[in-house]
């Protein structure tokens, strides 16, 4: 089913509107995402298992509908700077916060700009986020791992005119920015930066900003209060490459955004007990939409991890329920988990454990529950639900931890999208492992220019499609067809209306005979060895060593098997070679020839990759041995 959408008032200049229209236009938006609310509602779809959503018509009377619904309940964890316990913010608290930050903003002329925003997942990102898109102006997430050079062209190339820095890291590198007056930067908002403000120079407070503005709302002043947002016009801009001279800025509004959340939400269940951690980049969608405005959403919590390098030690403190990440955290803490039970002798025994409780499990009796206990206990020892998103993720490790009790979810989305258009229901007789999942609700999904296999380009229609890349009608142009996101990435579609991807349209490798393959998908195989860490797989278009046209590998070995596997050896390059050779050997044999590996190069350092976590395939580096 597709809501048909209302025209009126939409090309209405809102601050031309007297506060009829206004009241009007905001009846007609609340009407409608009404209208998808009591479609849920009645669906006969077996998958429609919550339905628990509300109408929100964009994310400042989300949060507000949140704050008065959940009140004195905790939204946000954080551990504070030389506290080693986390920090608990109810929703009141952050709505009074964000009512506050909004004020100051507007009230240094912010109203309508461009704002940009960096630094680490923390309370203050978040609080920020909330009050530039809340009624402020439009909100530019910022990538914090990019560098001076590539934050400056994103400051042009967004028109940005004030940066918040969540982080006293990323001050001096905007001030810089801004003093070099090559962009439309003129404020640099800093978090504990009360003894460098200097307004005269667009230096300023973030602490002492929110409690002016706090001051101001106490003493009647309702500029934020009654700002008017009409749910379709553009709220964020987020860059998908800091690449120099290619960074393409995706337009979303608030309507994007709430309507993702709300379909999201009909197929997983997400309760106000539940407390999600917060670990992957709160700049990508994939982060700042599914968990944090998710979970303010369905009235959750978020705990904010201090970086992969504490995620054990923080996700014991705060016992979190939800975890969203990539493929590649999933594949650490399984390789870790194996290693464990390896060295401690119990691998044959948990698995048989694992294989024995799927039988006792129907009669009522769980058998595996001791040693899981153990393993859960790493978590924090509630983890229920684990979604997995970004890149294909191995079944195998999909049903690990499915095995141990956990629902264990793949999901699909773009930047272009919201994120999400798909999602695996969280039922165990819907999750399939090959899967990204199952197209949500109102959405529509069709495969164009299929080959002789049914594998095809991606393509996409609903409410959470992007409105375009901002001043980039060209490249929206290529996209974005009759309403149909063209996503670039190449699968199949079941009868069940379930995506499978199969790799991306520009990685794929032209094969001699002409056939397709999907470097992704070889990677997926060649990964599972335990003696490979990671991978990226490329074609040699040049007759060199390998002596003709062919697929190729790079890929990095894990240290600690090849270790034990050869002990004396594990430094000797042509031991580890042979090692590998073999490995690659194994995969060789079951495929046809022109899926063979014929060249392999063995990677020392690091793979180059995005702050998603990706490999960046079409950097050189990546294909060299150091």
């Amino acid at each position: 089913m597709i809501i048909k959408k209302s025209k009126k008032l939409c090309d209405v200049d809102l601050n031309k509107m007297t506060d009829e229209e206004y009241k009007s236009m905001k009846e007609a938006e609340m009407a409608e995402m009404q209208e998808y609310v009591d479609a849920i509602n009645t669906s006969t779809d077996p998958t429609v298992m919550y339905k628990k959503g509300r109408a929100c018509t964009d994310l400042k009377q989300m949060l507000e509908s949140s704050a008065q619904i959940f009140g004195d309940k905790v939204l946000y964890h954080q551990i504070m700077p030389g506290d080693d316990q986390y920090t608990e913010f109810s929703y009141k608290q952050v709505l009074r916060d964000v009512q506050g930050l909004g004020t100051a903003l507007i009230g240094l002329g912010l109203k309508d700009a461009h704002i940009g925003i960096v630094g680490p997942n923390c309370y203050e990102w978040a609080e920020s986020y909330q009050a530039v898109i809340g009624g402020t102006g439009i909100v530019l997430p910022l990538d914090k791992e990019l560098s001076k050079e590539e934050h400056e062209v994103l400051c042009k190339e967004g028109e940005i005119k004030a940066v918040i820095c969540c982080s006293d890291k990323y001050y001096d590198m905007f001030k810089e920015i801004k003093d070099g007056k090559k962009t439309a930067l003129k404020i640099v908002i800093g978090v504990n930066k009360e003894e460098h403000e200097n307004p005269k120079k667009g230096l300023y407070s973030w602490n002492l900003l929110r409690e002016e503005g706090l001051k101001k709302l106490d003493e009647g002043d309702r500029s934020f209060l009654d700002a008017r947002i009409r749910n379709t016009d553009m709220a964020a801009i987020i860059f998908t490459s800091g690449t120099t001279g290619v960074a393409k800025g995706v337009m979303l509004s608030h309507k994007n955004l709430c309507f993702d959340v709300l379909v999201a939400q009909t197929y997983l269940e997400v309760l106000p007990s539940d407390i999600f951690f917060s670990i992957l980049p709160i700049h990508h969608t994939y982060e700042s939409t599914c968990t944090m405005i998710e979970g303010i959403y369905m009235g959750a919590s978020m705990a904010f991890g201090r970086g992969l390098k504490y995620i054990t030690k923080d996700m014991q403190l705060v016992r979190p329920t939800f975890l969203l990440a990539v493929p590649l955290i999933y594949e650490k803490f399984y390789a870790s988990i194996q290693k464990a039970l390896k060295k401690q002798g119990k691998t044959k025994l948990v698995n048989t454990i694992f294989a024995l409780n799927k039988l006792t499990s129907k009669i009522g009796l769980n058998i595996s529950k001791p040693i899981v206990n153990k393993i859960m206990s790493q978590f924090g020892g509630r983890i229920r639900m684990f979604i997995a998103g970004g890149a294909r993720v191995d079944p195998e490790v999909l049903q690990f931890f499915r095995d141990l009790g956990i629902k264990t979810l793949q999901g699909y989305g773009l930047t272009e999208t919201s994120p999400m258009v798909a999602l695996n229901p969280d039922q165990w007789k819907f999750m399939r492992n090959d899967s990204a999942g199952k197209v949500l609700q109102f959405t529509e999904c069709k495969i164009v220019d299929k080959d002789e296999d049914g594998n095809g380009e991606i393509c996409f229609k609903g409410d959470q499609v992007m409105l375009g890349y901002y001043k980039r009608p060209d490249l929206t142009e290529e996209c974005l067809i009759d309403g149909w996101l063209h996503t670039g990435d190449l699968g199949y579609l079941d009868e069940d209306n379930y995506v499978y991807i199969t790799g991306r349209k520009k990685n794929v490798i032209i094969a001699s005979n002409g056939k397709n393959v999907f470097p992704e998908e070889i990677e997926e195989q060649v990964n599972r060895s335990k003696f490979i860490e990671e991978s990226m797989v490329w074609a040699d278009e040049q007759t060199g060593e390998t002596g003709r046209k062919g697929i190729c590998i790079t890929l990095r070995v894990d240290k600690e098997n090849v270790e034990e596997e050869l002990g004396d050896k594990a430094d000797d390059e042509k031991a580890v070679y042979d090692l590998i050779s073999k490995e690659i050997d194994k995969y060789n044999k079951g495929v046809p020839a022109w899926k063979k590996i014929i060249h392999i190069i063995i990677k020392k350092s690091e793979f180059n990759k995005t702050t998603g976590m990706k490999i960046r395939r079409f950097v050189d580096e990546n294909k060299s041995a150091d």
